[in-house]
């Protein structure tokens, strides 16, 4: 058994509690143990993508207890691509918060490892129950990152994300309950093997349980009609926060993958393939509002967050073909949206720190100081989210684009997407043409020293650089993803591994 499984959970969770426990008044300490242990865990996911690669998945069952039993983590090729993408990620927060953000409150260090935590463990996670549990760490965490700092705004942009959470909690402990009372298990492979197999009397209550299941997922990642919190808790989330929390909407795009095709995949009987008529209308929708969002936007973190709106409309549109090809081409464009989506909101809160009063607002100004420096970073991450070439982001829109041709709802996915992509790089080019070309008549702003911006504009430069070598290694990339989509949408061999001699005395004999 590979202990190293657990590793991406136990690891923030023991430097979390030592952060409270013993450094919660010595800030220099914590960036050392915090920026320490984040590259210790890069290092531990870059050993994890390299082991998952061999074979089928790993399970790991803690205390030993056979499936379904115990306490169970799998993992595969797709859980270590993203416990790979959040070490990368949070490597580059931490970094970027060091600059300042994490000064601003006590909290920041141990709550960012908590965070990780929360979203390891729901990517390991080979049961629902304990996804709910690691939904609720990561959100929890959440919480406090996000008001991090104070501020009215927050606040109230606080209240109502804690608010809409709560309530998909207690959906998501609803639709547990509705799954357990008709199967007697939450564990995923035991889930694959009962619910073909479920009474007919029980079928209705199994499809209700899955749906709100996928309304639950739903909301994580900003669907159509459930995106309404994103913008609003996004554009008032300190700028490294932000950037973090692209892995939060992924988390919901995950989970609708791992789901809907392990548990209610296209061998669950009378509750097949549930999730396939929702989410790519969801998606297309998503499309519209998010690139409607981009343009009309007067704030520049309100129109990044809508377009992270509208990326995820992008994702869901591929990830919801449930095939092969759709499953690669959203896993390239998954990455790619990652980075870019946190290399805007960086840039965006440096801009913001240069503007003064004005902060975010698209409205003109004097001459901003380092103004070539931040348009040149500008135009080139405006190239990657919007999905122009050469970046990775028109790679990404090319792969959707072909996944989605031949489908029933090609010509719409099409015409959609490509005039949503048009709508959103017009919104760039206004708010680039505002922020960086019409100067206000009145006295320039005083630049900050240079060295305040190095190690921010480094990160920032860092996260676009990946998305140029995403685009440079496509074909290594590509293959590697095609590779985890076949293990992915392999479901018998997902169970296999993790319950490889299901119990023969089901819940309703044992009785």
């Amino acid at each position: 058994m590979n202990h190293l499984v657990i590793a991406p959970i136990v690891l923030p969770a023991i430097v979390a509690s030592f952060l409270v426990l013993v450094l919660r008044h010595d800030l220099a300490s914590q960036r050392i143990v915090s920026v320490a242990a984040t590259a210790l865990l890069f290092g531990v996911a870059v050993l994890l993508y390299a082991s998952s690669g061999d074979g089928d998945p790993a399970p790991y069952q803690l205390g030993d207890w056979r499936a379904p039993f115990g306490i169970g983590l799998v993992l595969d090729r797709l859980s270590a691509t993203m416990l790979l993408l959040t070490a990368l990620l949070a490597v580059a927060v931490v970094i970027y918060a060091m600059a300042g953000w994490d000064g601003r409150g006590q909290y920041f260090h141990p709550l960012f490892q908590f965070q990780l935590m929360g979203l390891n463990g729901a990517f390991l996670t080979g049961d629902l129950f304990n996804l709910f549990v690691f939904f609720e760490i990561m959100l929890i965490a959440s919480y406090g990152l996000m008001l991090h700092g104070g501020g009215s705004q927050r606040l109230r942009a606080g209240f109502h994300y804690v608010a809409i959470n709560l309530v998909g909690s207690t959906l998501f402990l609803f639709a547990v309950g509705l799954i357990y009372a008709v199967t007697g298990t939450l564990n995923m492979a035991d889930l694959a093997n009962k619910v073909a197999q479920i009474a007919p009397g029980d079928e209705a209550i199994l499809r209700v349980g899955a749906l709100l299941l996928l309304l639950v997922f739903a909301l994580k990642a900003a669907l159509v009609p459930l995106q309404w919190w994103l913008p609003t808790a996004y554009a008032a989330a300190p700028g490294p926060v932000a950037a973090l929390f692209m892995m939060m909407t992924k988390v919901g795009a995950y989970s609708i993958l791992r789901v809907y095709t392990v548990v209610f995949g296209a061998e669950a009987g009378a509750v097949a393939d549930i999730a396939a008529p929702w989410v790519v209308p969801a998606a297309l929708a998503t499309l519209v509002l998010g690139a409607v969002g981009v343009l009309a936007s007067p704030t520049l973190r309100g129109m990044v967050c809508f377009s992270i709106v509208w990326s995820m409309g992008s994702l869901l549109l591929a990830l919801g073909l449930f095939d092969q090809n759709g499953l690669s081409a959203g896993l390239y464009y998954l990455l790619h949206s990652t980075l870019s989506g946190a290399a805007l909101f960086l840039l965006v809160d440096l801009v913001s720190a240069h503007r003064g009063q004005v902060d975010d607002r698209l409205v003109p100004t004097p001459s901003l100081p380092h103004a070539n420096l931040f348009a040149g970073l500008f135009f080139v991450a405006a190239i990657a989210m919007t999905g122009m070439p050469p970046l990775s982001g028109f790679l990404g829109k090319l792969l959707i684009l072909d996944a989605i041709w031949g489908s029933p709802v090609a010509v719409a996915s099409w015409v959609i997407l490509l005039a949503t992509s048009l709508v959103v790089i017009v919104g760039f080019a206004r708010a680039g043409s505002t922020l960086f070309w019409k100067v206000a008549p009145r006295p320039s702003a005083l630049a900050m020293p240079a060295q305040s911006i190095a190690i921010p504009v480094a990160v920032v430069v860092g996260l676009l650089g990946m998305t140029v070598l995403l685009a440079l290694f496509a074909g290594p990339v590509t293959r590697e993803l095609a590779a985890t989509a076949r293990q992915t949408l392999d479901t018998k061999a997902y169970v296999r591994a993790v319950n490889p001699a299901p119990l023969a005395l089901t819940r309703s004999e044992s009785k």
